[in-house]
């Protein structure tokens, strides 16, 4: 199955309570951190979202 890896690149400071909690649901708190999910529609949407705050790099597992 995919994966992606999904890194935390900008502050949370000034964004909107629901962007926060978006990212902490990806289980993202501290800038340059990574996290591991597998490839669903869920995440992606996620990502979606918070595009502009995060990078992600496609992995196969």
């Amino acid at each position: 199955m995919k994966t992606v890896k999904v890194t935390l690149k900008r502050s949370l400071i000034g964004r909107t309570k629901r962007m926060k909690k978006v990212v902490a649901s990806m289980g993202l708190r501290k800038i340059n951190q990574t996290v591991i999910h597998k490839d669903t529609p869920v995440i992606r949407g996620m990502i979606h979202k918070t595009s502009h705050l995060v990078e992600v790099v496609e992995a196969e597992e």
